[in-house]
């Protein structure tokens, strides 16, 4: 579906080396802190900057070779740019219509009423929470292969978050070969949506497993100075002194709880791997 390999884009306080891949099916998520390289991966792949090395595939052909028909195939939401505000959603539907062969028009109508969005109004009197429904609706509403999102419920409220990431679930849930790249601060809606998480730190791509598994069998260890010493820590893939010892993050969380139960263990979250991750050292 999608298949990057180090990506290589260079700017002066900043350079990207991003590895990654996208199978059909999957929704994948891309994680990390502003500024760590996801927008610019986001952009390098659709072809708004131009890399510096490496290659980009998406279904299998060069995205240098991706041309105005193929990318009919892409849904996308960028977190810097939606519709211009001085349009109404009855002026953007024949623009949308004439842009996408295969747009729903009846989806979309059907979308607009399930959230409200009125046809008359301008977009730009739209709220945050209307302009992100609108922006992730005209997406989906094409029959597209694939979406790529960046930050598309950032600012929004539980409520209609809750509501997108079900819209999302239908999309998938309707064509078993579809698939979605999104990327997202809030760590809840990761989880409840990602089968696969990639995590990006300075450029890099420093940590990629599967959701289910993060959930499942990462945690963190709270131990004493004492308990450390006495630690296997065969499976520690970072630590962090604290004031009452140290914080550990394992990928085997039954080994520890088998072989240590009087340890204090924590289940692992999206957050608080990336916490570890970028600020936990390495033994």
């Amino acid at each position: 579906m999608l298949q990057i390999d180090h990506l290589r884009k260079n700017y002066k306080a900043f350079s990207l080396d991003c590895s990654l891949r996208l199978l059909p099916g999957r929704v994948t998520g891309l994680i990390g802190q502003n500024g760590a390289g996801k927008t610019t991966t986001f952009k390098a792949i659709l072809g708004l900057i131009q890399p510096d090395g490496g290659t980009i595939r998406i279904f299998g052909k060069d995205h240098r070779q991706f041309h105005a028909q193929d990318r009919q195939t892409l849904g996308v939401v960028l977190s810097d740019s939606g519709f211009s505000g001085y349009l109404t959603i009855q002026d953007l539907l024949p623009i949308l219509k004439e842009f996408y062969s295969d747009f729903d028009e009846a989806f979309f109508l059907e979308q607009l009423q399930r959230f409200h969005l009125p046809l008359n109004k301008k977009i730009k009197e739209f709220s945050t929470g209307m302009k992100a429904k609108l922006n992730v609706i005209a997406a989906t509403a094409h029959r597209a292969k694939l979406l790529i999102l960046d930050e598309p419920t950032a600012g929004l409220d539980v409520v209609a978050r809750d509501q997108l990431l079900d819209l999302l679930r239908e999309y998938m849930a309707a064509d078993e070969a579809r698939s979605i790249l999104i990327s997202s601060h809030i760590s809840s809606d990761l989880e409840s949506l990602c089968d696969d998480l990639y995590m990006i730190h300075q450029g890099r791509i420093i940590f990629h497993e599967d959701t289910d598994v993060l959930l499942s069998d990462y945690a963190l260890l709270k131990v004493s100075e004492a308990q450390y010493c006495k630690l296997d820590r065969r499976y520690i893939l970072r630590q962090k002194k604290e004031h009452f010892g140290y914080c550990c993050l394992t990928n085997q969380k039954q080994y520890y709880l088998e072989n240590y139960p009087a340890l204090a263990i924590e289940k692992g979250t999206v957050d608080e791997v990336i916490l570890m991750m970028i600020r936990g050292d390495v033994l």
